[in-house]
């Protein structure tokens, strides 16, 4: 067979294997472009073994640099949320950037341009992926104390044996019940609340401390959260952007936390919070704070109040950028981080002497 043109039964039995290949290649963990690539090759050994001439088959096009830069320029352009919040100007910022991008350019060169843009959002969840990097933005929380030594916190309120529920740490220090909860991403169960419910029951309070919790699943927020009150309680309002002017955006929509199904604690409550405290932690604090008997002491957390969204390039990075906006109560963005109600800093002599100064 040494025409180049496509007989139709050959065409059908390529379009089968094609398929075939596919289905084997999902359960291998590498993106649509690689699978291709792994396609391709596949099929053009099969033509010369199978002794036709066939052989101009070959993989897409690698795309340009300019065609990245301006896909990732135009759907932030269209779909991020803050430029306004921020003062960012995107056009400005277009003018500046891509005089940069070039043909000729490697793909580490282009990385490092785009980064550099996208960290001017001074979002943290802002970020470019390639398998050989990942850009980001921690000015939110770096110029700031960490307030929280997690060394202390094992050592001296946790101990040797304070119990473990799932990824609840918690232990009693006197007549209150201490919890630590490292990261929203670790998921809570009905157990899990359920242990810490029966053990918080005819204490004098609850303290949880999510300093340093850089968030998560929100479901797991508003599950915790759950757990500290009797009646369904407005917290916050959302928005979406939804088109290509700064000021294309869904309504707002109000955000409620709910009585969870179980066993609840309606005593004294304090959450702990610092500026590395962000997302799902910033969404948690705004939770708590809304509710009775709730007070926010340490710092205020770090922001990160927009519902991230992703975009894959067509080079195959993957990036991911701030889709949504979040207010409070009284309509401050949580992009900003929520406040406390009293402000309180670890003190060093506290800290050397295996204290912390908020708990005590």
């Amino acid at each position: 067979m040494k025409s180049t043109l496509w007989n139709y039964g050959w065409a059908q039995q390529m379009q089968r294997m094609h398929g075939e290949i596919w289905d084997r290649l999902k359960l291998l963990n590498i993106n649509r472009r690689m699978k291709e690539k792994v396609i391709a090759t596949l099929l053009y050994v099969i033509l010369v073994l199978g002794g036709c001439e066939l052989v101009w088959i070959s993989p897409d096009p690698q795309p340009t640099p300019e065609v990245v830069f301006e896909h990732l320029w135009r759907d932030l352009n269209e779909r991020y949320a803050y430029f306004d919040h921020k003062g960012v100007d995107w056009g400005e910022l277009y003018s500046v950037f891509r005089p940069q991008i070039s043909s000729d350019m490697d793909d580490q060169k282009l990385f490092e341009v785009l980064g550099e843009m996208l960290h001017e959002l001074k979002d943290g969840h802002v970020n470019l992926s390639s398998d050989f990097n990942r850009s980001r933005n921690w000015e939110w929380y770096q110029q700031f104390p960490m307030n929280y030594n997690e060394n202390v916190i094992l050592l001296t309120y946790l101990k040797n044996d304070h119990w473990i529920s799932g990824s609840l740490y918690h232990q009693m220090h006197g007549e209150v019940l201490y919890i630590n909860y490292r990261s929203f991403a670790q998921e809570i169960s009905e157990a899990d609340l359920n242990a810490i419910m029966e053990r918080a029951a005819g204490t004098k309070g609850v303290i949880l401390d999510i300093r340093s919790n850089g968030g998560g699943n929100l479901a797991n927020a508003y599950r915790l959260a759950g757990c500290f009150t009797d009646s369904r309680t407005r917290f916050a309002e959302q928005r979406w952007k939804n088109g290509p002017r700064q000021d294309d955006f869904t309504p707002w929509s109000p955000m409620f936390v709910v009585p969870r199904n179980g066993l609840r604690y309606a005593g004294k409550v304090v959450v702990l919070t610092n500026r590395r405290a962000y997302s799902a932690s910033t969404f948690f604090a705004q939770m708590m704070r809304s509710l009775p008997g709730v007070q926010l002491l340490g710092d205020q957390t770090g922001g990160g109040g927009g519902t991230p969204a992703f975009g894959e390039l067509p080079n195959g990075w993957i990036y991911r950028f701030s889709a949504t906006q979040t207010i409070d109560l009284e309509g401050r963005h949580l992009e900003d981080g929520v406040p406390v109600d009293l402000e309180v800093r670890l003190r060093r002599t506290d800290e050397n002497a295996g204290r912390d100064t908020l708990i005590e």
